[in-house]
């Protein structure tokens, strides 16, 4: 009877695979390839897509019989999204498409794209360099990964703490690393004339009121402070401590930090009034030791000439952000604009998923990764001795992919750029300082800053922003209550607070949690 019973189980199993579709293994070549569809992201939207002679689909045919067809999605995040959704509805999505956020959770709900974590093992060398924990979960809904997620152009952690170290050496002082050996070094570069000139007009501490809807009330050249408190950015993102730090108890502490500052003279008195351009002039005329800036805006040639002219023999140096009581420090906060590469459920049917991913590893080899990056080599570009691509050398200089005109030969670059120091040392090249006879690397400092405490933010600058009554109440009251317009108690603080939440706070913060946690964005 036993035996019977397995022998029914298992001719049913026959029967009910055999209603399943099965999953063709696909043997392309060259002379019979399969046609694989991409919708991508273009580098520069302003040029055209590759032409029908480009090099690299003559590659990818003979190495993978791959067909690849080209669509370019439009250049606004909402016609692209338009594009996509409509494709959803009409059963027509290509076998791979770039996608935003909004695209992304809709196409996983109708169950349109496929699971990719099996694929990140066929293609070590790209997931290696381009992907990680954070841009997986991005992807990720319900345990599983739906897509290949990456930050496109945008470079993350591109800020940091920086100080005078002529100063430091003349006041014989010690880099500071927590929040109390800050503001005594603050407290020296504001008193003890750092720059012995034997006026009274230093001060500790640089800023500007520079706000958007993901770093807090005050701006991002305060958040150093913040952060050694554990509340940088508007909102926390972990999952346990999810909602808006000004609601935290530790904001107030750090506020208090920033109105002490203030208070003792220690912050340059112009920061209210500062824009962007006034607090750089301000730097390079030597108004204050200690600030958080850009690594481009510090370092680059352009941008440091001024103040190399006038003090050449200044100096600033990267440090880590000050720690605060309880061990905390950040920079700041950062957000990855993520875009995601999906595959629809049709392309996995059809058997296309593994030759994809032999597609997207052989896309950052050193042949597609150039390929795709710069053009062919020896007519679009060479290699200088440091093997960085260069447009010296090449026969016909109009071909350079410096050149407009061969812009559509780089469009994929989206696809393959991962922020290396081939991409970035054309944009931050090193330099000798014209009077000081430095030299000077804004890709060296870039890379100092984003080995600094940073706090990851992804997906904050997408949460509701608040009203703007509330908006106008909450940086306003910050800024009366570090100047002392309004007085810093705690029964003060509690008092602005209650206001808040009855101008809406508390309802703003939790409609953005549960935003947070719907779009996966908590970790």
């Amino acid at each position: 009877m036993r035996h019977s019973f397995f022998i029914i189980l298992f001719s049913l199993t026959i029967v009910f695979s055999s209603c399943g579709k099965k999953i063709p293994e696909l043997h392309p070549t060259q002379d019979n390839p399969v046609t694989i569809s991409l919708w991508y992201d273009a580098s520069v939207t302003e040029a055209s897509s590759p032409p029908a002679d480009w090099i690299a689909y003559k590659i990818i045919r003979e190495k993978f019989g791959i067909n690849l067809e080209l669509t370019m999605l439009p250049a606004t995040a909402s016609d692209r999204n338009i594009k996509v959704n409509a494709a959803a509805d009409g059963d027509a999505l290509p076998d791979m498409t770039v996608v935003n956020r909004e695209p992304l959770l809709n196409l996983i709900k109708k169950g349109l794209i496929m699971p990719v974590d099996d694929l990140y093992p066929l293609m070590p060398n790209r997931t290696a360099k381009m992907y990680n924990e954070s841009s997986r979960r991005f992807a990720t809904v319900k345990g599983k990964c739906y897509g290949f997620s990456t930050p496109g152009g945008k470079i993350q952690k591109n800020e940091g703490v920086l100080i005078r170290k002529d100063w430091l050496d003349k006041l014989g002082l010690q880099v500071p690393k927590t929040i109390d050996e800050y503001l005594d070094v603050m407290r020296a570069f504001t008193k003890k004339d750092p720059d012995g000139n034997g006026r009274n007009d230093t001060f500790g501490y640089g800023a500007f009121v520079e706000i958007n809807n993901y770093e807090e009330g005050l701006g991002r050249r305060f958040d150093p402070i913040f952060g050694a408190y554990g509340v940088a950015g508007t909102w926390n993102m972990t999952e346990s401590e999810a909602g808006l730090n000004v609601r935290k108890p530790a904001y107030y502490d750090a506020l208090k930090t920033i109105a002490t500052m203030q208070n003792e003279g220690l912050i340059d008195p112009n920061w209210q009034a500062y824009k962007k351009d006034d607090f750089r002039a301000a730097w390079k005329q030597g108004r204050f030791g200690i600030m958080r800036e850009q690594n481009s805006a510090y370092a680059s040639e352009s941008n440091y000439a001024l103040f190399d002219r006038k003090f050449p023999d200044g100096s600033w140096i990267v440090i880590d952000p000050p720690v605060g009581p309880d061990g905390k420090s950040a920079v700041g906060v950062y957000t990855i604009p993520y875009t995601t590469l999906v595959i629809s459920k049709r392309a996995e049917q059809e058997g296309k998923a593994p030759l994809i991913a032999k597609l997207l590893e052989w896309m950052v080899s050193d042949e597609g990764y150039y390929l795709l990056g710069w053009g062919e080599e020896g007519v679009n570009f060479t290699f200088n001795e440091n093997h960085i691509p260069v447009a010296d050398g090449i026969p016909d200089p109009s071909k350079s992919f410096t050149k407009s005109a061969q812009q559509p030969l780089t469009q994929l670059r989206n696809m393959v750029f991962w922020h290396s120091d081939a991409e970035l040392i054309s944009r931050y090249p090193t330099y000798i300082t014209e009077v000081s006879h430095k030299e000077m690397s804004a890709l060296k400092v870039l890379r100092e800053m984003q080995q600094k405490a940073w706090v990851n933010a992804t997906g904050s600058d997408t949460l509701p922003v608040p009203s703007t009554e509330l908006k106008q109440y909450y940086e306003q009251g910050l800024v009366d209550f570090v100047t002392g317009r309004q007085l810093l108690t705690k029964e003060n603080w509690q008092a602005w607070l209650q206001k808040f939440d009855q101008l809406g706070g508390e309802v703003w913060e939790q409609t953005g949690v549960v935003n947070a946690r719907e779009s996966n964005y908590l970790y």
